[in-house]
C-alpha cells in the first residue's frame, strides 16, 4: 500500500475498525521513489515547486501528474492516487475530501488539525469528569481522551492493553461513541454501561462479550456521541491528547507514550518549559 502524505505528517486514519491490520512484510516494503517524467517540470516553475513540496512531506510517494488547478494560486497534482493542491510558492499543500487538511510544507504542520485541536479542548469541557470512565495510574504523566465503542475490534484491543497504558504513565478517559448510532443495540449496551453502578467493570465486561443487565437512566451518552461527530471523529477508537491533538485510532501503549513525549517536547520551546502534563 502506498504511503500517503497525510500519514507522514501524523494525521493517522481513524477508521481503524473498518481496516484490517497490514501484513508485517507490507510495512517493510518501501513505496516507489522513481518519479515519472511528467513529474519533472522545468526548474523554478510553480510545477517544480509543487513537486518539491510533495517530496518534502514524503519522498517515497509517486507524483503522477502536476499541472494547472481550478484554484487560483495553486497547482494540481496527483500523488499516490490522491489529488492535492500546492500553492505556487510551494509553501502550502491542500488535501481535499472528507478528511481534508491544509499543510504548511516548510513546518510540516497540519494547520487544519491545529485549528481543530483548539476547538476540541473547548468541546471536551462540556462533558463532566463524572461522566467519563477513567482507567489511570495513581499519578499519570499524561491523560488522553478516547472515544470508544463496545463492539469495535480495535477498541477492544486497546482496552485489553489498558494496564500497559497505565504502566506507561497514561490515564485513559473514555467517552462513548456507539458507532451504530443512537437507538442501536450497540447504543443500548453503552447506555447500560454508563448506567451501571461500576462503570469500569461494566465496560470491561461489554468489551469481552459478557452479558450485561439492561439498564436505563439519565446519561450523557447522546451528548458524547454528538460531541464525537463535532470533534471530527470518523471511526473508533479516537485518541485525543490534553491539548486536543488527534493522536490516531488504535496506538500501542509504548508508541502512544512516545507520541505524547514528542508532543510535549514540541511545545517546550514555545513556553520555555516542558509542557505541563495533565492530571487524572
Amino acid at each position: 500500500m502506498k504511503r500517503t502524505l497525510i500519514a507522514l505528517v501524523g494525521a493517522i486514519s481513524l477508521s481503524a475498525c473498518a481496516q484490517a491490520p497490514q501484513p508485517a512484510d507490507a510495512a517493510k516494503t518501501p513505496a516507489a521513489t522513481t518519479q515519472p517524467a511528467a513529474a519533472r517540470p522545468a526548474a523554478n516553475t510553480p510545477e517544480a515547486r509543487a513537486v518539491e513540496a510533495v517530496r518534502q512531506l514524503n519522498p517515497h510517494v509517486e507524483v503522477e501528474r502536476v499541472g494547472a488547478a481550478p484554484l487560483p494560486g495553486f497547482r494540481e497534482a496527483v500523488v499516490a492516487g490522491q489529488v492535492v493542491y500546492v500553492s505556487d510558492d510551494g509553501r502550502y499543500l491542500f488535501l481535499p475530501g472528507a478528511g481534508g487538511a491544509l499543510f504548511d510544507v516548510n513546518a510540516k504542520k497540519n494547520l487544519s488539525e491545529a485549528a481543530m485541536a483548539q476547538m476540541r479542548v473547548e468541546l471536551l469541557k462540556t462533558i463532566p469528569a463524572s461522566e467519563r470512565i477513567v482507567f489511570g495510574p495513581p499519578n499519570p504523566k499524561y491523560t488522553v481522551t478516547v472515544f470508544t465503542d463496545v463492539e469495535c475490534g480495535y477498541c477492544r484491543k486497546l482496552h485489553s492493553e489498558i494496564a500497559e497504558y497505565n504502566r506507561q504513565g497514561i490515564a485513559i478517559e473514555y467517552l462513548a461513541f456507539p458507532r451504530m448510532g443512537i437507538g442501536s443495540e450497540d447504543y443500548k449496551k453503552m447506555v447500560s454501561v454508563w448506567c451501571a453502578p461500576d462503570r469500569k467493570t461494566a465496560l470491561t465486561d461489554a468489551k469481552n462479550d459478557r452479558a450485561l443487565p439492561n439498564r436505563e437512566c439519565k446519561t450523557t451518552v447522546n451528548a458524547q456521541y454528538d460531541l464525537g461527530q463535532r470533534v471530527g471523529l470518523t471511526g473508533t477508537p479516537m485518541i485525543l491528547a490534553a491539548d486536543g491533538t488527534q493522536l490516531g485510532g488504535y496506538v500501542p501503549p509504548k508508541a502512544l507514550r512516545e507520541a505524547l513525549d514528542r508532543l510535549a517536547a514540541e511545545k517546550a520551546p514555545a513556553t520555555g518549559a516542558a509542557a505541563a502534563p495533565s492530571g487524572g
